[in-house]
């Protein structure tokens, strides 16, 4: 929306109005973090032990997602100043100019309470409990308290999405277990070594944002370290489903397997070189973590599934 008067043009966002389409308000639900929410949530589900009407099931499963979408569209509406200094969020729809803070704050808590309320109504209360935590943990402990205070807030802040799974389990069960805790913590101690192979060759963004992630803090050394000992903690704890009898020898065989190759990217890392200005060993680490998680989580489902049907 543009308006013409005796000073020119004004943008619709310069009198508080928006300019967004369907696209900016979908862009707010950070879909391919929510993509990873709702497909470690079915996951959890689908594995689970007891049985879920379908019908029942994808609504728990669209509920953990708008769920999801909500703590993304609330860390987008605190997050806008810093947003706006950082390269790969810049375009986002707050920063750029297409969404209002308040749209953005609205909106997420509209889906936040409608997601909540749904889930209880339709599923369980306790599987509600577990979401509306996940959403405080992620928007106000993880974005408005840890982000900004120190460099341990991608370990603690990861618990938010870690806990995706035991929802999905307790959509099912209407409780949790020590099985759907191994998978919160596959998630949860996956998550620092990730990020951090992130900051490292985004350190400058973060510094010019003042957010105190551990390169910037305690310097690139120390990190690379402390991604080495979390992938060899990481790789241990991704076998732990295949010996505690809820997942196959075809897991356990996989998960050693990708656990031998994310400790290696890992130690790639370790030594790096500081006279490697584009740390590709660094975006490598990176990215071998993203197929990492989803193996896993892929072959758990497998594993899941074919049970069900009695394979």
């Amino acid at each position: 929306m543009a308006i013409t008067g005796e000073h020119g043009a004004l943008k619709g966002t310069d009198l508080g109005l928006s300019e967004a389409d369907p696209r900016d308000y979908f862009a707010l639900l950070k879909p391919r973090v929510m993509s990873l929410v709702v497909f470690t949530a079915f996951v959890g589900l689908i594995i689970a032990p007891g049985n879920i009407h379908p019908f029942i099931g994808a609504v728990a499963v669209l509920c953990i997602a708008v769920g999801a979408g909500a703590s993304g569209a609330l860390n987008m509406w605190y997050d806008a100043d810093i947003d706006a200094v950082m390269s790969r969020t810049a375009s986002r729809p707050i920063p750029a100019g297409r969404v209002t803070r308040d749209e953005a704050l609205t909106f997420g808590l509209v889906l936040s309470a409608f997601s909540v309320i749904t889930l209880g109504l339709l599923v369980n209360w306790f599987s509600a409990g577990l979401l509306a935590f996940t959403i405080f943990f992620y928007a106000v402990i993880y974005t408005m308290w840890l982000k900004r205070s120190t460099p341990q807030n991608i370990v603690i802040g990861g618990a938010a999405g870690a806990l995706p799974p035991m929802i999905g389990w307790a959509c099912v069960t209407g409780s949790v277990s020590w099985d759907s805790f191994v998978l919160f913590l596959m998630i949860f101690l996956w998550t620092p070594p990730h990020f951090w192979a992130l900051a490292l060759f985004k350190q400058g963004d973060y510094g010019k944002a003042g957010i105190p992630m551990m390169p910037n803090v305690a310097g690139v050394e120390s990190t690379k370290r402390q991604i080495f000992i979390y992938a060899i903690v990481t790789a241990l704890v991704g076998v732990l489903p295949y010996w505690m009898g809820f997942a196959s020898a075809a897991y356990g065989l996989l998960a050693t397997g990708l656990g031998i190759g994310f400790v290696w990217y890992a130690f790639r890392v370790l030594r790096m070189s500081p006279a490697d200005e584009k740390m590709k060993p660094a975006k490598s680490m990176f990215g071998f973590s993203l197929i990492y998680l989803f193996a896993l989580f892929a072959t758990l489902l497998v594993d899941g599934l074919m049970t069900s049907l009695g394979a």
